[in-house]
């Protein structure tokens, strides 16, 4: 019986987070440069993403690139935005035709104005579609989330729309990136490290977390259905016990 075959579809997981991990150690693997670790990357975003559109998933938040990713050499910095700008470009159609819809989260800002543009206006095309919202983090990371989420509450504080007795954490929540979008059921990381690097830190204080030895390029549909077999063998407590769930 393979993995798919093995899933309750009944009880999948609402919002499904990957730390895409292990693009250029699978490129130096093969004897390549880490760019075409980083092409390969993309096809398996594509086939991921139609794999869990099938399954009924509502959200797939992936980590694209992190605020610590500026840091690395600039000529792969430049090669890997003008990926994402073609990426995007050639998937919008599959997007269109799979009725995704294209949300991002991070510091955009950041983005050359290119690709800043060609990411809006992919957003705003796919904006009406009601099956899967994928959800890429660019020029993300989550401390500097909750920094800006810490200013935002400052200046509603100064500007009299925010009082002491009314923080708590659905107004926390309210003030993060992922506003609207439902904390992450399964966290997925690739490659064999087992950290979560700067990712969702403040979404993921109840999530499952799976870790695996694929390297993201080697992730198959399989390796999906496997993880969520995995989540779906798992007791959610949510600080409650065994009794008391069932």
């Amino acid at each position: 019986m393979t993995y798919k075959q093995q899933i309750d579809t009944s009880r999948l997981p609402r919002h499904i987070a990957i730390i895409m991990d292990g693009n250029g150690r699978w490129a130096k693997r093969q004897g390549l440069a880490r760019m075409f670790g980083h092409k390969q990357g993309v096809e398996t975003v594509h086939n991921i993403t139609v794999a869990a559109t099938k399954l009924g998933i509502e959200y797939l938040t992936l980590y694209t690139f992190s605020t610590e990713n500026w840091n690395r050499p600039k000529e792969e910095v430049d090669a890997l935005m003008t990926l994402l700008v073609d990426t995007i470009a050639k998937e919008t159609p599959t997007l269109m035709n799979n009725n995704v819809r294209l949300q991002t989260i991070g510091d955009l800002d950041r983005l050359p104005e290119g690709a800043r543009t060609k990411f809006m206006q992919c957003i705003q095309q796919t904006s009406r579609n009601t099956g899967l919202t994928m959800v890429l983090a660019l020029s993300y990371s989550s401390r500097w989330e909750i920094v800006q989420a810490v200013k935002k509450a400052v200046i509603m504080a100064q500007d009299g729309q925010l009082r002491e007795e009314e923080i708590n954490e659905q107004k926390v929540a309210s003030l993060m990136t992922t506003n609207g979008i439902p904390d992450p059921d399964l966290l997925i990381r690739t490659s064999g490290e087992y950290r979560i690097s700067n990712f969702l830190l403040w979404q993921l204080a109840y999530s499952e977390l799976y870790f695996t030895d694929c390297l993201w390029p080697e992730f198959t549909e399989e390796e999906l259905y496997k993880a969520i077999v995995d989540y779906q063998k798992r007791e959610r407590r949510f600080g409650k016990t065994s009794e008391q769930i069932h």
